[in-house]
């Protein structure tokens, strides 16, 4: 299911992701391998634009309503055994993936969330106005949220912070709020060095702080060395970070744990690997490769 929006992002572009991807052989790839691929198509387009009367939440009436909608279409798709395939759009995405696992019953749900940030900003915490690295401060409801989309799944907290487990963190890419939140509520995160050091066992540790109910994984393409998959929106992550190959050796292994119900991708603009033609067939491929072991 793809939800092509950049409402919640910095400016346009992760819009056009779930169609560059579909172009560049997603479901022919995932066919290959040997998967059965429902298209379930994709949420309403929204685009980015300026929101000057919300300027340090951008957009987030619009964002949570993709959200809303996105929640309620992958519940019956998850209720009936399928496995869900998210193709974002920015990383707010994992918040509708939750609100929809949460809701089959099956116990409280994990999210292990690759990303190179924490999301743990709040539009009092910096001035960009970005919801995109601020979902997970709405999930688990801290202080200075967005209370519309704070709130938009029932109860809040959305989760606690022992059912997210973060992966591939660069610690010098927080802000002093999210430090502080990581601390306060002592967050398991493994930094980007760690993920890069050792992906399976890093994704195996991770996998192991998370609750027994149905899991998520989350990936922000943001958080691969930008050099060897130019994708991301984010351009920070430049010689540093897991290579596209080890990321899916650490996917691969979580794909693996009978839990997961669920991957999502976020941050995808299509535009940044121009020069680099062979960018998304290779990232196509290794999301083939990695959900192809969830049949073996």
């Amino acid at each position: 299911m793809g939800v092509p929006s950049s409402a919640a992002s910095y400016a346009a572009g992760q819009d056009l992701a779930p169609a560059a991807l579909r172009s560049a052989g997603l479901a022919e790839q995932l066919a290959g391998s040997g998967l059965e691929v429902s298209d379930e198509g994709d949420l309403p387009h929204q685009v980015w634009r300026p929101d000057r009367d919300h300027p340090l939440a951008q957009n987030a009436a619009p964002a949570t309503a993709s959200l809303r909608q996105l929640a309620g279409r992958l519940e019956p798709l998850l209720a009936r055994g399928d496995l869900a395939l998210v193709l974002g759009g920015n990383c707010t995405v994992a918040l509708g993936v939750m609100a929809a696992l949460q809701r089959l019953g099956a116990g409280a749900p994990g999210l292990l969330y690759v990303d190179r940030h924490y999301d743990l900003n709040t539009p009092q915490s910096t001035t960009d106005g970005a919801l995109d690295w601020m979902g997970l401060a709405h999930a688990l409801a801290l202080p200075g949220c967005v209370d519309a989309l704070t709130g938009a799944f029932g109860p809040r907290p959305l989760v606690e912070a022992d059912q997210v487990a973060w992966l591939g963190v660069e610690p010098r890419a927080a802000t002093g709020w999210e430090r502080a939140q990581a601390d306060r509520l002592g967050l398991h995160v493994t930094t980007s060095e760690a993920l890069a050091a050792d992906p399976a066992g890093a994704a195996r540790a991770a996998l192991g702080h998370l609750p027994p109910g149905p899991l998520a994984a989350h990936l922000d393409v943001d958080v691969l060395d930008f050099i060897d998959a130019p994708l991301a929106e984010n351009t920070d992550c430049r010689n540093t970070g897991p290579t596209l190959d080890q990321a899916v050796e650490a996917l691969q292994l979580a794909a693996r744990d009978p839990r997961v119900r669920a991957l999502s991708i976020a941050e995808l603009n299509p535009t940044r690997c121009a020069g680099d033609p062979h960018a998304l067939p290779r990232f196509v491929s290794a999301i083939a490769r990695i959900l192809a072991v969830t049949i073996n």
